[in-house]
């Protein structure tokens, strides 16, 4: 059992973790390496979350789920971590034109092709247990999008899943494309998605390619954050994984990313400042 003064260092811990990282954001100042104690596990990691997420003067208008990535910078693993997507970072998407987003220089900053779910109803406090029927039927829609991925730490992804989920789960944000229509109807492996990034190609893949597909993402975050007293409401917004991997970018350099059908997302990489990232 822990004593209460080992629960008092680790939260103080957490919190100053957690005010570095949140003013590393704000300021758009990239950090060396992981600002304290690397958490020992997932859920101190997402302590240190918790804590950030009042900090950040923005309200939760969704969560991201991403696969836990190793600690030595190689292939991820198939275990799931979350983060909260901010509602200023969310950014509606017209066709035809060029959505910008703001990276940290000197920091970690990716894109990734998403399908995104958005949420018709509240979420039960208390419920723990989904499955992909009862996900399902919280869904009002399915969208295109990209996560634009972005922290202070350059070496985020290397230095382990503690430390992307201590640090808002690696996200900088959301552009929403449109829906997709018949989404309960079309077998995962039809909606097909690419990422170019100046003009050469990085990664492809399908809805399929997620695992167990974009509603077990939503199975594990309910269930996800139930756990951690924050049930997703309805309207929220979930990045269910990234279809063709996880895909570098810098300030300066552009990205398509097309979903065949589905339409198209065009993006370009700009510095942050303290007023945008």
């Amino acid at each position: 059992m822990t004593s209460p003064a080992a629960r008092a260092a680790r939260t103080a811990d957490a919190t100053a973790i957690a005010h570095a990282l949140v003013g590393a954001r704000l300021a758009a100042r990239p950090l060396l390496g992981f600002p304290g104690p690397l958490p020992a596990s997932l859920a101190l990691a997402y302590e240190i979350q918790d804590a950030a997420i009042p900090l950040w003067p923005d309200a939760v208008a969704g969560w991201k789920v991403g696969r836990v990535p190793a600690a030595d910078g190689g292939e991820a693993t198939s275990e799931r971590l979350a983060g909260p997507i901010f509602g200023r970072q969310v950014r509606p998407y017209q066709a035809g034109t060029e959505a910008a987003f703001a990276v940290i220089v000197g920091g970690f900053a990716a894109v990734e092709a998403e399908f995104v779910l958005r949420l018709s109803a509240d979420a039960p406090a208390g419920k723990l247990d989904w499955d992909i029927e009862s996900a399902a039927a919280l869904v009002a829609a399915m969208h295109i999008g990209v996560e634009t991925a972005g922290s202070p730490m350059a070496a985020i992804n290397a230095i382990g899943g503690v430390a992307v989920a201590g640090d808002f789960g690696n996200n900088a944000g959301v552009i929403l494309g449109p829906e997709v229509a018949d989404w309960r109807q079309r077998p995962g492996e039809s909606m097909t998605c690419e990422t170019w990034i100046e003009g050469v190609r990085v990664g492809r893949g399908t809805a399929a390619s997620i695992p167990g597909g974009p509603l077990e993402s939503l199975v594990f975050l309910l269930g996800h954050c139930a756990a951690r007293g924050r049930p997703l409401k309805a309207g929220a917004l979930i990045a269910t994984g990234a279809a063709t991997g996880v895909h570098d970018i810098e300030s300066g350099q552009r990205a398509r990313i097309t979903f065949g059908d589905l339409g198209d997302i065009l993006c370009r990489a700009v510095p942050a400042t303290g007023e945008t990232a």
